[in-house]
């Protein structure tokens, strides 16, 4: 049962914040002013979950107690009956929504992001389809409104990419792809196959978060390599007279970042920097949550990229996700960048395993190192098997 009074004590906040965003000079610190913005943002929604959620609760009441009052108008009466179970519905998905509310902010959820696709087993084949994985997620990316920036790429010899480092400029495009992360393997008959056989072949994707101003990732000059180098297309061939590509490695880590999309060196510098601390962000947040001992089994993966995650499956037009369990027949319409019932499956299916952890108790919960028991299919999972599930 979720009490008001919790809610409240969490909501006298508020007002305190208001008082301090509007203060002159709040904005002078712009990493502190950056917080009480999020926080704001936070409570905000936290107050508007609750007052529906409140609201729905107290409707049931005053509904039961005009159906259980024996000398009221038995019309009015059976009509509260008959409303009882389209408030309680209603009631399920405001508690959930204001469950979700409650959980712990991602600091990383409302940032843009860094993509890259890399080619794996299966030579031209890999590289064809990390070309057709791109695809997808530039036209799923254009579709949402977001902007797109190529970083660097690597033609493949017959199409497609060997790599390609792309960020994604967007309101929540972090939270919305950081699911994307893992192996990807395909299943079909490839472009360069003669007789007709099923090939497999794989790619790998990686999602970080871009860096911000407060992250406090601060590279010097004696910790890193910078190589400056003529851009190059397919087979090697260089496609600029000019020294203008960079690479940065991270001596301490071996993390290497490169761009040569640019004319400019500085430019192309600017862009590796940033998917350098980009990769250096999210490595420290894998080993803060080992040192903590996180043990939520998160979608987002342990950073291991040979993790297969999805299989994509063109003769029988056929994507799953082996994540989740979820099997959709729509595999033409997902390649063509359809990815909303997908993404959205796997946010609810995260949500639900972060709810679960939070409200068990801190008895129960398993210890570190050990992950959860896997979440079994709910009825109405059970209820539509795999081949069932369509995008309509």
């Amino acid at each position: 049962m979720i009490e008001k009074a919790s809610i409240d004590r969490l909501l006298k906040r508020l007002p305190e914040l208001e008082a301090e965003l509007t203060r002159p000079g709040a904005a002078a610190n712009q990493k502190t002013y950056r917080a009480l913005v999020r926080e704001h943002t936070r409570l905000r929604r936290l107050a508007e979950k609750a007052d529906a959620f409140f609201g729905l609760r107290k409707d049931i009441l005053e509904h039961n107690e005009l159906s259980d009052n024996p000398g009221g108008d038995p019309e009015l009466r059976e009509l509260a009956r008959q409303e009882i179970g389209a408030l309680e519905t209603k009631l399920k998905a405001a508690e959930k929504e204001l469950l979700v509310a409650l959980l712990p902010p991602d600091p990383n959820e409302n940032r843009n992001a860094i993509m890259e696709v890399r080619a794996g087993t299966g030579g031209d084949e890999a590289a064809l389809f990390a070309g057709d994985l791109f695809r997808m997620y530039n036209k799923h990316i254009q579709s949402r409104g977001w902007k797109i920036g190529l970083i660097d790429a690597h033609a493949g010899e017959v199409g497609g990419y060997k790599e390609i480092v792309f960020s994604v400029e967007g309101d929540g495009a972090y939270a919305a792809l950081r699911y994307e992360s893992g192996g990807h393997r395909v299943q079909r008959v490839p472009a360069t196959e003669t007789q007709g056989r099923i090939h497999t072949s794989a790619a790998t994707v990686g999602v970080f978060p871009e860096v911000e101003a407060d992250d406090d990732i601060e590279i010097k000059p004696d910790e890193i390599r910078v190589d400056i180098f003529c851009s190059s297309g397919p087979g090697g061939q260089s496609v600029n007279t000019t020294y203008s590509a960079v690479r940065i490695t991270h001596v301490a880590t071996g993390i290497v970042a490169q761009s040569q999309d640019e004319r400019s060196q500085r430019r192309n510098r600017d862009k590796a920097m940033a998917v350098l601390k980009a990769r250096l962000l999210d490595k420290r947040r894998r080993e803060e949550e080992e040192k903590i001992g996180k043990t939520r089994r998160s979608l987002m993966g342990s950073g291991d990229r040979s993790e297969r995650i999805r299989t994509y499956n063109f003769p029988q037009n056929r994507m799953t996700d082996h994540r989740i369990n979820l099997t959709l027949y729509a595999l033409d319409r997902i390649m063509e960048g359809n990815l909303a019932e997908l993404l959205g499956a796997l946010l609810d299916y995260d949500l639900a395993q972060r709810l679960e952890e939070e409200l068990k108790p801190a008895g129960k919960r398993p210890e570190a190192g050990r992950a959860p028991a896997t979440k079994q299919p709910t009825d109405s999972a059970r209820a539509a098997p795999p081949a069932q599930r369509r995008i309509s």
